[in-house]
């Protein structure tokens, strides 16, 4: 079984990408999207997206990253794809699953569904470009309006050569709107050569191993669930493999993001980690009460000090046994 920590645009960067392989249980992460239009990028970019390149592609927690590639011009994703694996990159993922209007807009992310064809054509650009050592991956929708050309969209990335597909079990109108329908999965993949990880709504132990059920994927793709229960992948994986594992407390979720670096960028101006902490307070909520009274403490204070002060008082280290469990 192998977890993937999700591509999310805006909140899931370098520093959650560290801070949640830390904690433990992920195999694979997928970087936000690098948006493509018509040429090759500069180094800068694919750095700033993803500067685990500086640690041979690994997180501080020795994680593989891969880099997403989000645009529409075939030629151009498969120039920025060898670019980006040569910088270091395991692997290529390409994003056919945003529902942004705005990037839907510019013909890119989850407007693609609509056209398997040109889908297509992309994957096999990049596929054709990237040796074939490195994995080409893609991460879809069931659809754009409906799931009527879902099978489609699977075959067009089937006979393109992509090594493996995500597939998020929902529609673009659908958003992120409970259920995520895994058991739409089997049909589409039935005698399909390619890995499948199935994606959407798996916020406990107990979806992921009803998504493995429904959809008939050994693999997930962890998202919204990883930020609101951030060691979610280790007791997936404890679950699995009959391990031990009590799991963490809120005060030791406080002591994991106040001893990270999440939140501390000198780039970034004085109120940048108190709007961190409390963006990531509206995920963690759903698993833990406390980050309600945490939010209403902290929502007036501005200053980095300030609301660390505040979060020191409630953090506690985890106490870990001989197999790091806590």
């Amino acid at each position: 079984m192998k977890l993937v920590l999700a591509p999310m645009e805006g909140v899931v960067d370098f520093k959650m990408r560290q801070l949640l392989t830390n904690i433990g249980g992920f195999d694979l992460c997928v970087t936000e999207f690098v948006r493509v239009v018509d040429a090759c990028l500069p180094d800068k970019v694919f750095y700033r997206f993803c500067p685990e390149l500086s640690n041979n592609g690994l997180t501080s927690a020795g994680t593989p990253v891969r880099i997403q590639l989000l645009g529409q011009v075939a030629g151009a994703l498969a120039e920025n794809a060898v670019k980006a694996i040569s910088l270091g990159s395991h692997g290529i993922d390409l994003n056919f699953g945003c529902p942004a209007k705005t990037v839907n807009k510019s013909k890119g992310g989850a407007v693609l569904l609509k056209d398997p064809e040109h889908m297509y054509e992309i994957i096999k650009a990049v596929r054709d470009a990237v040796d074939s050592k490195h994995q080409v991956s893609a991460k879809i929708r069931l659809g754009f309006d409906d799931d009527s050309n879902s099978q489609e969209i699977v075959d067009a990335v089937v006979s393109a050569g992509a090594s493996s597909i995500a597939i998020h079990a929902r529609t673009k109108r659908d958003g992120y709107n409970p259920p995520a329908y895994w058991e739409k999965i089997p049909p589409l993949i039935k005698d399909k050569d390619i890995t499948v990880v199935a994606n959407g709504e798996i916020w406990q132990v107990a979806d992921a191993m009803l998504c493995q059920k429904r959809s008939g994927c050994t693999d997930l793709m962890l998202g919204r669930g990883a930020l609101s229960h951030p060691d979610l992948a280790k007791k997936i994986k404890a679950n699995i493999n009959n391990e031990h594992y009590a799991g963490l407390e809120w005060e030791h979720i406080l002591y994991h993001l106040i001893n990270s670096a999440i939140h501390h960028d000198p780039a970034k101006d004085e109120k940048y980690f108190a709007s961190r902490t409390k963006q990531w307070l509206g995920y963690l909520k759903r698993q833990y009460p406390q980050a309600i009274t945490l939010f209403d403490e902290i929502r007036r204070l501005k200053a980095k000090e300030d609301v660390a002060e505040v979060l020191s008082k409630y953090a506690k280290a985890p106490q870990f046994d001989a197999n790091h469990n806590a």
